[in-house]
C-alpha cells in the first residue's frame, strides 16, 4: 500500500479540495473568494495565491479556506475568526485536530455554541487531489459566522 508521505508532514503547503466534496457546498454558500489557491486548484474566480498571502489581504464575502495544514495553520485559523468581525462569513476545511491550540482557542467556543457558526465533522477521511490515499487524519468543516448572522 503506497502511503503520501506529504499528508503526514508540514512539507506540502497545498492539497486541492476534492471537487465532488466542494461543489455541493458552494451551490449553498456561493463563494465569493478562495482564500488560498494557485491558479490550478483555486475553487473560485477570485482567489489568493501563496505569492499574495491571503493573510496579508482583507477577506470579504462569503469565502472558502483549505488552508495549508503546516505550522501555519493557527495563524489561518485566527484569521477566519477575525474576519467575521466585518461580516464575512467564512467555510473552512480543517483537520479535525482537537488536541491543538488553535482548536481549542477557535473551534471550540463554535463547538460550544459561545461564537456563532458550526462545526461538522466530516465522516471517513478525504482524498485531496494529487494525493494517492485517503487522508490518515480526519477533517472537519467549519463555519465561521459574524455575530448578528442567523442561520
Amino acid at each position: 500500500m503506497a502511503i503520501n508521505k506529504a499528508l503526514f508532514s508540514s512539507r506540502s503547503y497545498e492539497w486541492e479540495t476534492p471537487e465532488a466534496f466542494f461543489r455541493p457546498l458552494d451551490a449553498q454558500w456561493n463563494f465569493d473568494l478562495d482564500v488560498c489557491a494557485s491558479a490550478d486548484n483555486a475553487k473560485c474566480k477570485r482567489y489568493f495565491t501563496r505569492e499574495q498571502d491571503g493573510l496579508r489581504q482583507e477577506w470579504t464575502g462569503v469565502c472558502w479556506m483549505n488552508p495549508p495544514y503546516g505550522r501555519s495553520i493557527g495563524a489561518w485559523v485566527a484569521k477566519a475568526a477575525d474576519s467575521t468581525a466585518s461580516g464575512t462569513i467564512v467555510v473552512a476545511l480543517l483537520p479535525a485536530r482537537t488536541d491543538t491550540r488553535w482548536w481549542h482557542q477557535f473551534i471550540e467556543p463554535i463547538r460550544e455554541r459561545r461564537l456563532p457558526g458550526r462545526v461538522q465533522l466530516i465522516k471517513g477521511r478525504l482524498k485531496f487531489g494529487g494525493a494517492n490515499n485517503s487522508a490518515p487524519f480526519p477533517s472537519a468543516l467549519v463555519l465561521f459566522l459574524p455575530y448578528l448572522t442567523k442561520l
